[in-house]
């Protein structure tokens, strides 16, 4: 029995999982004083999804949120979530940049690093843990916990004395979709208490309304460490309320210590913030047991209904989600974790609106199906494996063992649009949007989203904005509205966050005229010959690989195309020359339009 410590994760992943990572570094820096001053054993403020939505959301440098945090908070120990050898991108880096990564990060503030791989493939985490033992931080290896008829108990605890031997300084259980029961957390957290010698974390989120009291019966069977979220910013997809666990162990031989007064008026004021975030609320607020069904998680559902509703096929959700199981067996069991859970989603979404399995396959999966994320839980179907690759080996090696050093063709790359080390890392880990990202900070013209609704008047240069408090009479009624918010990136819907009355309301428009829907107005015909090529999904134009008078063989690759942020190569249908090219890179496409042809 001792003494419990908590990570709190409303810098991180409370508002990952509750507002889509869009809380701004002004509205941290204000309270964190007195988060300073709680006593928590550290505070997740980095990594996970924070870069990525500070550079294509918020327009924010990630690694000067970093840098202001860390001065911020002097006597708290700040963490962040990095991916192993994906760092925070979406692909395997090589050596050279994570190590560089790494040094950035501890020089930057960070001084605790929990370190997971999406397939629990430990030697994607071994130059990540060899770079942070380098610079004297603490490395935290994080278990993926899932739930299938590969994965238990000898198969987690092997996976941990693993990463202890490693040199890791403590191990979390990584619960992401809320699949942990209290039963199997007792079971899971004694079993590793009896196997290594580090402190034992539970990191749990709420989604399934299990969390708090598999918390509770880890820390009976020997966890010292759990990770919650203030209440203003708990529940749902998020955490255990912070709170509440206070509360809970307060006056027990596992007492935190820590001031639950003063812990609430740190709520009261994330509670005042989360107000001006209201158009970007997850629907996923509350208790939601699906997830020990189907094992999708909270954000991955959200995720997935807003792709889909982009694709104009939302009402289709419900055959996507008993889809996922079946894809996640097919390619052996893989946790549903970044980017594994896109990797599964983005393939079953595909599955179905194709109306054929594994008609169109993603560059991901056939990347994974080739060994290219590491070593699958279980044996991929063979049937699937033959579709992706054919007869292809399969690697076997560490990924990373194929990539050549590549940190000084990045710096090449980028250029001088580079002003600093951490800006190499930015076009590294997106290079798209970093590349943007830093044009637009060069250019002065960097804008986050808005919070309130933009000019309606169709005059942008007026500066103009439309009201955000007026009176509206119907039916000889008069009511007071005030537009607290909008979310108006949807190209069908628009979203208007109000109070009406003083009463908090959504109003949701269906827009109908006023917009070009993506595809709309591109003059491509439809479909009618063998030799026309078309994409399965709405998405955009990526490469394309052929030239007009190219000859192609069947099966040949032709074009790449991005949808539900997952890229598909399209490939010939019949040998022959491809005789027209009707799209560019960057081109917004439908399905059934005819984007090339090829003459037999």
């Amino acid at each position: 029995m001792s003494k419990i410590f908590i990570t709190e994760t409303v810098l991180r992943d409370a508002h990952q999982s509750l507002i889509a990572t869009r809380l701004r570094t002004e509205d941290m820096l204000p309270i964190c004083d007195k988060l300073d001053k709680v006593g928590y054993w550290s505070l997740e403020a980095w990594g996970g999804a924070t870069f990525d939505a500070c550079l294509r959301f918020l327009k924010e440098d990630p690694w000067e949120r970093l840098h202001k945090l860390g001065r911020a908070l002097p006597n708290t120990r700040l963490q962040m979530l990095l991916r192993g050898q994906n760092l925070l991108g979406y692909r395997h880096y090589s050596d050279d940049v994570v190590r560089e990564f790494i040094r950035l990060a501890a020089r930057e503030g960070v001084d605790v690093f929990r370190l997971f791989d999406a397939l629990n493939d430990i030697r994607n985490l071994k130059t990540a843990i060899e770079a942070v033992k380098e610079h004297g931080k603490h490395a935290q290896g994080a278990i993926c916990y899932t739930v299938s008829p590969v994965h238990t108990v000898e198969l987690y605890v092997r996976q941990a004395v693993e990463m202890v031997d490693m040199g890791v300084d403590s191990i979390a259980v990584k619960d992401m979709a809320s699949l942990l029961t209290p039963m199997a957390a007792a079971e899971l957290v004694q079993a590793l208490k009896d196997n290594v010698d580090v402190p034992l974390c539970v990191h749990s989120h709420s989604t399934s309304g299990l969390a708090e009291m598999s918390q509770l019966k880890a820390i009976e069977n020997g966890c010292t460490h759990i990770d919650t979220a203030i209440s203003a910013f708990a529940g749902g997809t998020s955490h255990p309320p912070t709170e509440s666990m206070i509360a809970a162990l307060r006056g027990t031989p596992y007492d935190t210590h820590l001031d639950l007064r003063f812990v609430q008026e740190i709520a009261e004021y994330f509670t005042a913030v989360r107000k001006k975030y209201r158009q970007f609320e997850s629907e996923f607020t509350g208790v939601d047991t699906r997830v020990q069904v189907n094992q999708v998680p909270g954000g991955m559902m959200s995720n997935l209904t807003k792709q889909l509703e982009e694709q104009g096929a939302l009402d289709r959700i419900q055959e996507v989600f008993a889809e996922i199981p079946r894809v996640r067996r097919d390619l052996g069991y893989p946790p549903l974790v970044t980017p594994t859970s896109q990797i599964v989603g983005t393939q079953a979404a595909l599955n179905v609106l194709t109306g054929e399995r594994y008609k169109s396959i993603t560059n991901e999966v056939k990347r994974y199906v080739q060994g290219g994320y590491g070593k699958p839980p279980a044996p991929i179907d063979a049937a699937l494996r033959r579709r992706a690759v054919g007869n292809e080996p399969a690697i076997e090696a560490r990924p990373a063992d194929f990539l050549k050093p590549e940190l000084d063709r990045l710096r090449q790359e980028i250029g001088d649009l580079a002003e600093s080390e951490t800006d190499v890392m930015i076009y590294a880990m997106f290079p798209d949007v970093g590349r943007n990202f830093l044009q637009g900070r060069r250019d002065g013209n960097l804008q986050p989203e808005p919070f309130i609704p933009p000019s309606a008047d169709n005059h942008p240069a007026s500066g103009e904005q439309v009201p955000t408090e007026f009176s509206v009479s119907v039916h000889g009624e008069t009511y007071d509205v005030q537009i607290t918010g909008a979310n108006i990136n949807d190209q069908r819907h628009r979203r208007f966050y109000i109070t009406l009355d003083g009463v908090p309301q959504e109003v949701s428009l269906e827009v109908l005229s006023g917009f070009s829907r993506p595809g709309a107005g591109s003059g491509r015909r439809n479909a009618s010959k063998p030799g026309d090529i078309v994409a399965a999904m709405p998405g955009n134009i990526v490469d394309i690989l052929v030239s007009q008078g190219d000859k192609v063989k069947a099966g040949d690759g032709l074009l790449v195309t991005e949808a539900m942020k997952m890229e598909s190569e399209i490939q010939a249908p019949i040998s022959g020359t491809v005789s027209a090219i009707h799209v560019k890179k960057g081109d917004r496409v439908n399905p059934n339009e005819v984007l090339m042809e090829i003459a037999p």
